[in-house]
């Protein structure tokens, strides 16, 4: 998978629907079992609720790993039509569990759809998204009174300065999208850019925000 959307944070948002509440906990996660793990903990908390209903979608392996449940409510109303909003989002490594306590109004199938749908839309609109694609790791190195320019370059060109170490030069971990690859060692070959030295490093994914 080259690209995909993620969360930054965890969120809960919390909705009323005809005097039932619904509570969304919308949650970032790396894998089935840290999805598991939240979803008990949730059930756990709302222990007295009547429904938590849930979806996910995780990337493992290189494959998405789906799971829904609508956890007593009628078939297809909650799990199925969550799912389904994650999947048009593009949205992975995510769990979303929404816990209703009814208010004593029965909703029908399609009121149950819209509330589940609508708690799971209100929390992707308060989330700060990522997206991720698939970028390299680079380790530099640079003199100290390169160091500022540096940072400049670096946030005009779209590259995340992850860690820095200071010795006898400065070391950086950086990452970047792939073609910004390109663009570095070709300024690093041109002197546009003062190093002393770069290391690229394996492919792997990287996070970016996106600005609403």
């Amino acid at each position: 998978m080259k690209h995909y959307l993620t969360i930054d944070n965890n969120i809960e948002t919390e909705i009323v629907v005809k005097k039932s509440k619904f509570i969304a906990n919308f949650i970032k996660v790396n894998s089935k079992e840290q999805a598991e793990e939240e979803i008990k903990n949730i059930k756990k908390k709302y222990f007295d609720a009547r429904h938590n209903c849930i979806s996910y979608r995780v990337l493992e392996d290189e494959k998405i790993i789906e799971r829904f449940s609508d956890d007593g409510e009628p078939s297809g109303t909650a799990g199925g039509p969550m799912l389904n909003i994650l999947q048009k989002n593009n949205l992975v490594n995510v769990v979303i569990i929404i816990t209703r306590y009814f208010g004593g109004i029965l909703l029908g199938t399609g009121g149950l759809v819209r509330a589940y749908s609508e708690g799971l839309l209100k929390a992707i609109e308060e989330s700060k998204l990522l997206e991720v694609t698939i970028g390299r790791e680079a380790i530099v190195k640079l003199e100290y009174n390169h160091f500022e320019k540096f940072k400049y370059y670096c946030k005009n060109n779209g590259i995340r300065i992850k860690d820095t170490s200071y010795s006898e030069e400065i070391v950086c971990k950086i990452e970047m999208e792939e073609d910004r690859k390109e663009s570095l060692l070709r300024d690093y070959a041109l002197k546009k850019v003062n190093l002393l030295n770069i290391e690229i490093l394996s492919k792997k994914y990287i996070e970016k925000s996106i600005e609403k």
